[in-house]
């Protein structure tokens, strides 16, 4: 196995420590603020992962070799994962009920509260609003994080076809697929009468078993297994949906879905990913 680790800024201090921790053989640099330390024992995994904490770094141990081309679907959440914004939220700005709104997201994400129940507590409160707001929060708020285009890129040069899953809204996905090329895009759909949001949905639901459901048909109709699968996210409904990868990772995302992934990244960007699985060079 070779740990590899990654973060914002990469003490050697630390670095050899972890390389003590995991009886590793060699350290090496394979990019600006990652390392890789070489035959590295995973069944220190505990002492390790104590020691990244301290030190604000992500680890993970990989088998030697393993590749982005390995594999064959990569899914994605989009809100507060592959973007840095709850698009929900930022509705909701616009109708003056943005702190409202968000503490029922968060509650949501943190698996608190019923998912369903809580997608139609937020969206009644936008009912009134001037469907122009979606725009404006697309435009002027809507950000990727860091790295997510070097990711998307990789993924397609190495043949790895691209799905996003969403419990927002297709006024997002849609123009989010259509900007970074993913391959597939699913997520509610958002009713819109005489230029304002009604506050409903309609169509079939993307909540947690959604989400689940579509990566499960994407794979099959793909004629992957479940070990060529990888899942991004970050809150609790994305929890099934990582369950159905064999690789799954929590990205900035919450206790709950960092105890449940096999790989977490706190202080990487989305590029993260390609430290830990490489892509071929374009």
């Amino acid at each position: 196995m070779n740990l590899v680790v990654q973060g914002e800024d990469v003490a050697t201090p630390d670095l050899k420590e972890l390389a003590r921790l995991s009886r590793g053989a060699a350290i090496e640099r394979i990019a600006e603020e990652a390392f890789r330390i070489t035959e590295a024992d995973s069944s220190t995994r505990a002492q390790v992962a104590e020691h990244a904490a301290r030190a604000k770094l992500d680890f993970g141990f990989v088998e030697e070799g393993r590749a982005l081309r390995d594999f064959g679907l990569l899914a994605m959440d989009m809100d507060s994962t592959l973007i840095s914004i709850e698009c929900i939220d930022e509705i909701a700005d616009f109708a003056g009920r943005k702190a409202e709104v968000a503490a029922v997201t968060a509650a949501a994400m943190r698996g608190e509260i019923d998912w369903p129940e809580s997608l139609r507590r937020r969206v009644k409160a936008l009912a009134g609003l001037d469907a122009a707001a979606l725009a404006r929060v697309y435009e002027d708020r809507l950000r990727f994080n860091k790295g997510a285009q070097k990711l998307l890129a990789a993924a397609k040069r190495n043949g790895v076809k691209t799905l996003l899953v969403s419990g927002g809204f297709t006024y997002f996905t849609d123009r989010v697929r259509d900007k970074l090329g993913f391959d597939y895009a699913y997520s509610n759909n958002l009713d819109i009468e005489g230029a304002k949001l009604t506050g409903t949905v309609s169509g079939p639901l993307v909540d947690a078993a959604g989400k689940a459901a579509h990566l499960v048909r994407i794979r099959g109709e793909l004629g992957l297994t479940r070990e060529r699968v990888i899942a991004v996210g970050d809150g609790a409904n994305d929890l099934p949906m990582m369950a159905e990868a064999g690789t799954s990772i929590a990205y900035h995302a919450k206790p709950v879905v960092k105890e449940a992934a096999a790989y977490a990244l706190d202080y990487s960007g989305l590029d993260g990913l390609l430290n830990l699985f490489p892509a071929s060079p374009a």
